[in-house]
């Protein structure tokens, strides 16, 4: 029997006082975070959820956060978190497909009005019956969203102490929303004990600092599996941490590492990229980038490639080698690493980690076999304590995609002599932009429903910050016209900032196969 919130229960046991969130002038220390905490399970039964029922989060990287997952987690319900950028239509899906009973929401910013969005999806919803709102005024009462109430007004009265519900450890306690090309966003249920060995796992590849200081610098979204095992649970394991920033920006993480003297930082690529023009453009004195060098002693890369120029560059100005990972959303997240302590090898995602074991297979599951001299190449499949308990109510995927244990991942790798496996290219059409999964199947759909569009073709293309960059290719009907600007707004209004194509172009046909598949490689290759 066995609660993943029991990660944040023993620092307020071990180290009650030590501070546990920053986030501007707020310190909480991990007494206080597990009190409220405790608050929010209260609620929640309060509420009638029982345990095994979801509970909807949607939340940058605030106190809130933690506040509602770890509460979720005690009263023995399935954490579900969201994208902060969903459209009101997304938002729906996710809550009529994994069932939510509860959804809370941060209320965001006038350009940004995530409660609203949230809010208007929840009285779509039938059966998600409790809604809260997290205003950012810390101890608000009142909420700006007609109807609904305030975290703190909800809170008020609840007791700070709470009998946490034991689950046993191959129960879901998260599920992480993905996808694929073949349809809608599909549900990873992560166990108790996906998220905890995981968690322990990433723990033991930390740089410690010399005086033992621990503090993270959470940019990293939560409500990402990367950012939630990474720079959350991880640091709870250890008792330390972490300075949240809700969006990333290169001066304001600069400030803060600087000024909480942060000795960690985990981020994809084109954060190394801000963090570096922030440095690079700034006024003679701006920071004190020797202090800054001094405390960071961990650096991790992972979402996409890292570029070994900017790995290079990051090295030679911040004097830490960056840690390049890989995972997926379905493996907790992290199944090999490339740690410099141990070897590594530049353009490797590294080898296995602890409890980790992983393989090169071909289409029907036969472990690929190496010829004389060559490197064997096939699909990475994993196996071990990370791999998903399958996805929500898809027990059809779930039979193509493990088996035995083993979790075929649809990338395809190369793996060299000393056992460091190199991604050399992807069976699936999936894009990273900005270190999120964006998926063409999806951005195709959305564009065929506009009058003008007869087909569409979504790829992604080189990108100097982003990674990649969502590139459309449109047939019009005929007699229809249609413009790049009318045909990006339709899109951004139906999908989320990081999905929709900000590359239009416009073709009279398509390169296809002789059964009338695209060619989407001709595509991306240009």
């Amino acid at each position: 029997m066995f609660n993943l919130s029991t990660l944040l229960e023993d620092g307020a046991r071990s180290t009650p006082e030590k501070e546990c969130l920053v986030f501007g002038d707020t310190r909480l220390d991990y007494a206080i975070t597990d009190m409220i905490a405790n608050q929010v399970a209260n609620l929640l039964v309060a509420r009638g959820i029982r345990p095994g029922d979801r509970v909807a989060l949607a939340s940058p990287n605030l106190p809130y956060f933690p506040f509602v997952y770890f509460g979720a987690l005690k009263a023995g319900a399935v954490v579900v978190p969201l994208n902060v950028l969903l459209t009101p239509r997304e938002i729906v899906y996710h809550l009529e497909d994994s069932g939510a009973k509860a959804l809370f929401a941060f209320t965001g910013s006038p350009e940004l009005p995530l409660g609203e969005r949230c809010h208007e999806a929840f009285a779509q919803v039938s059966t998600c019956e409790v809604f809260v709102d997290m205003p950012p005024s810390a101890g608000a009462t009142e909420s700006t969203i007609e109807g609904a109430e305030t975290l703190w007004a909800a809170l008020n009265g609840m007791p700070g102490t709470f009998e946490t519900v034991q689950a046993q450890g191959d129960d879901t306690a998260v599920i992480i929303y993905t996808s694929g090309t073949t349809g809608r966003p599909k549900g990873a249920e992560l166990t108790h004990t996906n998220l905890l060995l995981n968690a322990v796992a990433s723990s033991s590849l930390v740089n410690p600092h010399p005086d033992g200081r621990d503090v993270s610098l959470v940019v990293l979204p939560l409500f990402h599996i990367f950012g939630q095992t990474v720079m959350l649970n991880a640091p709870l394991y250890r008792h330390g941490t972490m300075v949240l920033l809700p969006r990333f920006d290169g001066d304001q993480a600069l400030t803060l590492m600087e000024k909480e003297n942060v000795t960690g930082f985990a981020g994809v690529p084109t954060m190394y990229w801000g963090l570096l023009n922030a440095a690079r453009s700034a006024e003679p004195g701006r920071y004190d980038l020797a202090r800054i060098a001094d405390n960071v002693v961990d650096a991790v890369s992972g979402g996409s490639a890292l570029p070994a120029q900017l790995s290079e560059d990051f090295t030679k100005l911040f004097g830490v080698a960056i840690k390049e990972g890989y995972g997926l959303s379905e493996t907790s997240p992290v199944a090999s690493f490339n740690n410099p302590a141990t070897g590594a090898k530049p353009g490797s995602i590294g080898r296995p980690v602890w409890g980790v074991e992983m393989k090169l297979i071909d289409p029907e599951w036969n472990e690929v076999v190496a010829a004389d001299g060559e490197d064997p190449v096939g699909e990475i499949a994993v196996r071990g304590h990370l791999v998903m308990k399958g996805y929500h109510e898809r027990p059809e995927v779930n039979a193509e995609v493990i088996r035995d244990g083993w979790f075929r991942t649809g990338d395809i790798a190369r793996r060299d002599g000393d056992g460091f496996y190199f991604i050399i290219d992807r069976s699936k059409d999936m894009i990273i932009r900005g270190g999120y999964n964006v998926y063409p199947r999806e951005v195709e759909e959305i564009l065929m429903t506009h009058e003008a569009v007869s087909l569409a073709a979504v790829v992604g293309v080189p990108h100097d910050t982003q990674g990649e960059e969502v590139k459309a290719f449109v047939i019009l009907k005929d007699g229809v016209e249609t413009t790049h600007e009318e045909l990006t707004a339709f899109a951004r209004e139906r999908l989320a900032a990081y999905k929709y194509p900000r590359l239009i172009e416009f073709r009279v046909e398509l390169p296809m196969t002789s059964t009338g598949k695209i060619l989407k490689r001709e595509l991306r290759d240009g």
